[in-house]
């Protein structure tokens, strides 16, 4: 299987780009058009990834946030973008696998665009209250069970990565929690810190200064592995749910048709870039780990991930009909 998709990996790249020579490129400024507000991890990790790249290509980097319609509007800008090199997409995974089943879309992740790198990716940490009575997020299940629909979580969207990493979860722990949707993850905490809801599911960077302060709990992650931060906290995986996994990744993409020695050589500029010290620690500040993957590796993971987010949507109700 893993032959065949990398296999399929590499067709949908050779699909999607032009054998069209750039030799002198890049001869202008470069533009990153990216989905999301400004200061945001998305935003963030595309100005750092915009830094690397104006200083090795030594050409500026713009990074233009086209923000609206959960990243659809930057996408459908993208797709409809000159081939020429020159405009690329800083895009969270959100908008390549999770929107397309959850709204109407006028760009096709797999074909409208050409995977370059996948600068980063953070995983989904379930905080509690510390006056909910669970350690761990087994004993929140245990805890939880003869309470159905009595225990709120909060996040900072519905359609979020952590909303759907908890609908996915609640269906395998075949229980029931009600959603409790903020605009936004700071206000998710906010609410959880507060006590009026008891259960925060988001990204690990939002709570990991409250859970060091003792204002929340985290009592998983979603990596298949522990987090360095938090070598304490077990993975989902390890607390009864093999297997389970589930990330956030930033990455870069193309206009289908870019010339292919663009691509190869904006991705080995991004790939020498996780050798660097510096670049590693400013993803570390923001709680994520830098992977600076080939073009291969990431059309592999959009594979990998599309079902696993297909049945996440389906699990919260929210998929599109």
């Amino acid at each position: 299987m893993r032959v065949q998709s990398i296999a399929v990996a590499a067709g949908l790249i050779a699909a999607c780009i032009s054998p069209l020579s750039t030799a002198a490129w890049p001869e202008r400024p470069i533009t990153f058009i990216v989905p999301y507000a400004a200061a945001g991890i998305n935003d963030n990790s595309a100005r750092i990834t915009a830094q690397w790249v104006t200083k090795v290509l030594k050409q500026n980097v713009i990074v233009e946030n086209r923000t609206g319609a959960n990243g659809t509007i930057a996408a459908e800008f993208v797709a409809r973008a000159p081939a020429d090199g020159y405009t690329f997409f800083m895009t969270a995974s959100p908008t390549l696998m999770i929107v397309p089943h959850m709204q109407k879309i006028n760009y096709d992740p797999f074909k409208s665009f050409v995977p370059i790198s996948i600068t980063d990716a953070g995983y989904v940490a379930i905080a509690v209250n510390p006056a909910v009575p669970a350690k761990t997020f087994a004993e929140l299940v245990a805890y939880a069970r003869p309470r159905p629909n009595k225990l709120d979580y909060a996040t900072g969207a519905t359609g979020s990565t952590g909303h759907l990493s908890m609908a996915l979860l609640l269906k395998r722990a075949e229980i029931t929690m009600t959603h409790v949707p903020y605009k936004g993850s700071s206000a998710a905490v906010l609410a959880v810190l507060g006590g009026h809801v008891p259960i925060y599911v988001g990204t690990l960077s939002d709570g990991m200064a409250h859970h060091r302060s003792g204002k929340l709990k985290i009592i998983g992650v979603s990596s298949l592995k522990r987090s360095s931060e938090l070598p304490d906290v077990p993975t989902i995986a390890e607390q009864g749910y093999p297997g389970f996994t589930t990330a956030f990744w930033n990455a870069l993409l193309a206009p289908a048709g870019t010339p292919k020695d663009v691509i190869v050589k904006l991705a080995e500029t991004i790939g020498a870039a996780c050798k660097d010290p510096g670049f590693n620690a400013k993803y570390q500040a923001l709680s994520v780990e830098a992977l600076c993957t080939t073009p291969e590796q990431f059309a592999e993971k959009m594979q990998t991930d599309a079902p696993i987010w297909e049945e996440a949507v389906k699990a919260s109700g929210t998929a599109l009909k």
